[in-house]
């Protein structure tokens, strides 16, 4: 007989962690006069800044519109080169279309499937010697450990590119003594607060930056290319009331709402953070013996996922369903983005980037979040094991 599991019920690979505090953050907008663009956004942006020792920081509505703002601001456009890597979600190439630039991928490290800094050189080393040399390079902190961020700094003073650091997946993580955010080694840095993610705003992301007329430029754009600064405008202010748009912008600002949940939650980063580190540390003792490949441990990554890769890689679709079938809220991270049909119709095609399709066959991302109980982690344990016998 099948052992039955024990009735948590649907144990979910991610969610959100909110408490009474929250809550009450979020009630005290709706009973303000300010329900969007008011000083809740302000304060989060100066929480984020002091928290990530940035210069400044601009709130938006998702990760995906603070990709494409650094990119609007580094002048990203038609006929510039872009390049990221294929193991993240597709928002990180995505960005770089969206400025009308031509995308490409670097192939990700085995160990620890964030860029490989080997192939990104020897790529770079090509792309010199042909005249089409990336203008920016994206990498993503997958899962929250950081890549290396020194070595793509050095290639990008070497090489003449732009860096634009994806933690969306990231935010409280560190490198050599420095948050993530510092942007000590990048132009930007972006950060998503998706409910999955180790903070929350519901929606929402936020842009970071090293240089402040960047950072300016971007958060113009966040409001339609709207300004109000009289030194900025064409001739001369007609009153307190006037504006002018002075270039092409979105509407991609954040909500008091948001602010409020996120400058709460921002409050407890470091206890969801050493919440999933110590489950981390229980799954890398429980999966012990177990026919997958684990994750090396990293006291200094935020731990977004913890992705794991059967050895064999013919059996992930069954044990993911059986999985699920059980309730255990298990989920693949990524598809290689050039795998996917938009991007096979710009020219790749499955071998292009073995070391991310290698990783991709196998993949399974296990529950990881603040509010999981060690038995609830025993639970999904339990049901994998036999999932794999």
């Amino acid at each position: 007989m099948t052992p039955q599991r024990m009735s948590f019920g649907p144990i979910p690979y991610g969610r959100q962690d909110i408490d009474a505090a929250d809550i009450e953050a979020v009630v005290a907008v709706l009973r303000s006069d300010w329900l969007t663009q008011g000083p809740a956004v302000a304060r989060f942006e100066a929480a984020m800044m002091q928290r990530c020792r940035a210069v400044g920081a601009v709130a938006v509505n998702s990760a995906t519109s603070a990709l494409h703002l650094a990119c609007l601001a580094l002048g990203i456009g038609p006929g510039d080169i872009g390049w990221t890597v294929p193991n993240t979600f597709v928002a990180s190439a995505n960005c770089l279309r969206y400025c009308g630039a031509e995308v490409d991928f670097v192939d990700i490290d085995p160990l620890t499937l964030n860029l490989s800094l080997p192939a990104l050189r020897a790529k770079l080393e090509c792309a010199r010697a042909t005249g089409r040399l990336p203008k920016v390079v994206i990498p993503v902190h997958f899962a929250g450990r950081v890549c290396d961020m020194a070595g793509v700094a050095a290639l990008a003073q070497e090489f003449g590119f732009r860096v634009i650091e994806d933690a969306s997946h990231a935010v409280g993580a560190s490198q050599f003594g420095q948050p993530v955010g510092s942007c000590v080694c990048s132009d930007f840095t972006v950060f998503s607060f998706h409910p999955v993610k180790l903070m929350t705003t519901g929606e929402g992301g936020m842009l970071l930056a090293r240089d402040a007329a960047l950072l300016h430029h971007a958060a113009r754009l966040r409001s339609h290319g709207i300004t109000r600064d009289p030194q900025a405008m064409q001739g001369e202010s007609e009153g307190d009331w006037y504006y002018q748009q002075v270039e092409l912008g979105f509407n991609y600002r954040m909500t008091d709402l948001q602010a409020a949940l996120g400058t709460s939650q921002l409050t407890r980063l470091d206890v969801f953070l050493a919440r999933r580190r110590a489950l981390v540390a229980r799954y890398e003792r429980l999966l012990a013996g177990l026919p997958l490949a684990r994750p090396p441990l990293d006291d200094d990554a935020a731990w977004h996922l913890y992705a794991v890769r059967l050895h064999d890689v013919t059996r992930r679709r069954a044990v993911f369903e059986r999985l699920r079938a059980e309730g255990i809220g298990v989920n693949v991270h990524y598809i290689p983005v050039h795998l996917q049909p938009d991007y096979r119709r710009l020219g790749f095609a499955p071998g292009d980037f073995p070391v991310a399709e290698h990783y991709y066959a196998g993949a399974l991302s296990l529950p990881l979040y603040a509010g999981l109980s060690e038995a609830q982690q025993d639970d999904v344990v339990a049901c994998l094991s036999r999932a794999l016998q």
